[in-house]
């Protein structure tokens, strides 16, 4: 049962982006009653509503212009309704909608579907001398365009409930759910994080309201949820469950840009409803002036999936006391007139139609390229999740279709990997510093694919980003990994803003990659471009072009793998003579690093530059000399191991430094929850 408003609040339930209160203009039809269920009572007032509506619109026009604010975004004060008087129950289970059907979008092409026409979206109304802007409907659609790609804006939501780890979430729920309207196919994505209270929804639905203030947030611009639900479906339906000092609100909020174009508006209206849920006796109190419930309820039952208002409570059953959950219908179709999101061709995967990448390789590679991660992710939902994050806490996972995302960290895929610091520069003061993780990919030389994957505050933002064009197959198959925290994304999260330091990292980046691949091709059966130099030591200037490059010890880290010896070296594909050849020259010039000094060195206990006492074409004179260059080698190869494994032990330090973080604020959080308990059972004894 219902119960009438216990409180009211300031806000108007419908938020109107257009900061316009003419609660007689919305075009509203009065919920009906299910007369086996409901009395005559609820009958009347639902007509006395309508009525009361359609008698003082001028009245109401009149006063909205006078009491309007000049704000461009705001929730309006509240109307007056005969409803506010009356107090009688309400039965849950009685309204339903009068549309027997949820109206599909006029045009079902995303890319098609901006050509809204009403006439109405160049007018500027002008109120007590002062111009105000409206917020037209067509801009859902054109914020929207943003995302290029359905993951990117799926990724958006997923991104909100990572952000809720820190308000305990354990889990994200990403399946496909049906429109009981029509049995269409719509997209479900659910967490129990914190939820969200009545106030926290109406900014939720705004633009620009953001509360993720934290530095570890994903999010930060307040435009995400906008623009992923558009670019994913017509509509979109939001329920959230939030607690707090004991007192549990139910929310509910409908952003639906069918009901905007098929009505006409010609600004951005958003019906929500808000109940106190009491959980000692199962009823529901309805929140804010009753005329606004009802009419924000019967236009979520004429244009949602869900015809009732016992419907549409049941949906809170599985959210349980915190949590959110986001139901986008009416999918955009392709070019090809199939829904975008494939939900039928892996019943553990959602795909996107149409999408599957053609690969121009040799026929014995193609299969390698076409299943490997870098061509898969493009449209499997479950590769894409799987590479999203660069680290996911064990307490919490990403739930595909019934299935949990295995986590991929792409470092694990690289032979020869070696780790360079670089420490951009700007106006002459660092940035920051970021490790580089750099090397083949294990199907090398196979695979064709290269790149950096770019990650911000722990999420993917440019995978497998081609900084170099190769030719001659220079560059193909080497693949870095790194978190760039000094420059910030675009708001879509696809791409970095095109400041200097970005330029800068791009740059950096290509002679990463070119350096990596002129000096290890070899090992991968290239013909080799320069020579290889010792493992152990990476010669790079303390100053690049445009800014430091780590490789001495006396610059930053630089760790390598050892090379692998001979036997290791395979004949896969035709390669074996050629493979041998190579192997013979890493050989020779291993030999040479016995004999000769083949780097300069300045360090702490170098003053000067060692100058190399033996060369490939002349034989040492004094074999005494010889015996001490020698020992001076193995000395310093020696120091250099040990310098290595100091900065190993210093990597794996600052990632247990994080998992111990991690259990940190599990363990807080799981403290307060028995402190709370406690708490409750005290009450329960007095």
């Amino acid at each position: 049962m219902l119960k009438g408003s216990v409180f009211k609040m300031t806000s108007i339930d419908i938020v109107d982006l257009s900061s316009d209160d003419e609660c007689g203009e919305l075009h509203l039809k009065a919920v009906k009653s299910e007369p086996p269920v409901v009395g005559n009572r609820i009958q009347q007032e639902e007509s006395k509503f309508q009525q009361k509506l359609q008698s003082e619109t001028q009245f109401k026009r009149q006063e909205s212009e006078e009491n309007r604010s000049s704000n461009v975004l705001s929730t309006g004060q509240s109307c007056s309704s005969i409803l506010d008087q009356g107090h009688s129950p309400v039965d849950d289970s009685s309204l339903s909608s009068t549309s027997p059907t949820c109206p599909a979008p006029l045009c079902r092409q995303f890319w098609k579907a901006g050509n809204y026409n009403d006439g109405l979206g160049s007018k500027v109304s002008l109120q007590n001398g002062k111009n105000y802007l409206l917020v037209h409907p067509m801009f859902l659609h054109s914020n929207a365009t943003s995302h290029k790609w359905a993951f990117g804006a799926v990724a958006e939501l997923l991104d909100n409930a990572v952000d809720e780890i820190r308000n305990g979430a354990t889990f994200v729920v990403v399946d496909k759910t049906t429109n009981p309207r029509d049995g269409s196919p719509a997209l479900l994505i659910q967490d129990d994080g914190g939820g969200m209270d009545p106030e926290a929804m109406r900014q939720c639905m705004s633009f620009g309201f953001s509360d993720k203030k934290s530095k570890s947030a994903i999010g930060q611009y307040g435009n995400g949820f906008k623009t992923s639900t558009m670019r994913l479906g017509a509509d979109v339906i939001v329920f959230s469950c939030h607690t707090s000092n004991r007192i549990l609100t139910q929310s509910i909020g409908l952003l639906s840009y069918t009901f905007l174009t098929r009505t006409g508006h010609d600004r951005i209206v958003v019906p929500m409803v808000d109940y106190k849920f009491n959980t000692s006796t199962g009823t529901r109190e309805i929140l804010r002036a009753k005329e606004h419930f009802m009419s924000n309820l019967s236009i979520m039952l004429q244009w949602s999936p869900f015809s009732t208002e016992s419907e549409l409570l049941k949906q809170f059953d599985d959210i349980g006391p915190h949590g959110t959950k986001v139901i986008i219908y009416n999918l955009w179709f392709n070019a090809d007139g199939d829904v975008e999101l494939d939900f039928e061709s892996d019943p553990q995967d959602i795909r996107i139609s149409g999408e599957s990448k053609r690969i121009e390789t040799l026929h014995a590679w193609k299969a390698t390229n076409e299943q490997h991660i870098a061509n898969q992710f493009h449209y499997s939902l479950r590769v894409y999740l799987s590479i999203l994050y660069l680290r996911v806490p064990q307490t919490f996972n990403i739930i595909l279709r019934g299935r949990v995302v295995e986590h991929h960290n792409i470092a694990d895929d690289l032979k020869f990997p070696e780790f360079i610091l670089y420490r951009p520069q700007c106006g002459g003061c660092i940035e920051g510093q970021v490790i580089t993780t750099i090397g083949f990919l294990k199907e090398a030389p196979q695979v064709s694919f290269h790149g950096f994957n770019v990650y911000h505050k722990n999420r993917l933002i440019l995978p497998f980003w081609q900084v170099v064009s190769y030719s001659d197959s220079r560059g193909r198959g080497v693949v870095g990994v790194l978190q760039a925290e000094f420059i910030e994304p675009t708001h879509n999260k696809q791409d970095f803003e095109r400041t200097s330091l970005f330029q800068k990292l791009e740059s950096r980046l290509k002679e990463m990659t070119l350096e990596y691949w002129d000096y290890h091709c070899g090992l991968i059966g290239y013909q080799v471009k320069k020579k290889l130099r010792a493992p152990e030591l990476l010669q790079i200037s303390s100053h690049s072009k445009h800014s430091p490059a780590i490789g001495s010890a006396k610059a930053g880290l630089v760790i390598s793998e050892q090379l692998i010896p001979k036997s290791q070296f395979g004949s896969k594909h035709g390669l074996l003579e050629k493979r041998k050849e190579h192997v013979d020259l890493i050989e020779v010039e291993r030999a040479k690093r016995m004999a000769v000094e083949v780097a300069n060195v300045t360090d702490a206990g170098y003053n000067q530059e060692i100058q190399p006492l033996v060369t490939a074409g002349n034989q040492p004179k004094d074999q005494e000399a010889v015996n001490l260059l020698q020992e001076n080698k193995k000395l310093r190869a020696k120091c250099l191991q040990y310098e290595k494994r100091e900065e190993e032990l210093k990597f794996k330090v600052t990632h247990i430094k994080i998992a111990i973080e991690e259990v940190y604020r599990e363990y807080n959080r799981m403290l307060g929850e028995l402190e709370s308990l406690e708490t409750v059972k005290e009450e329960n004894k007095v």
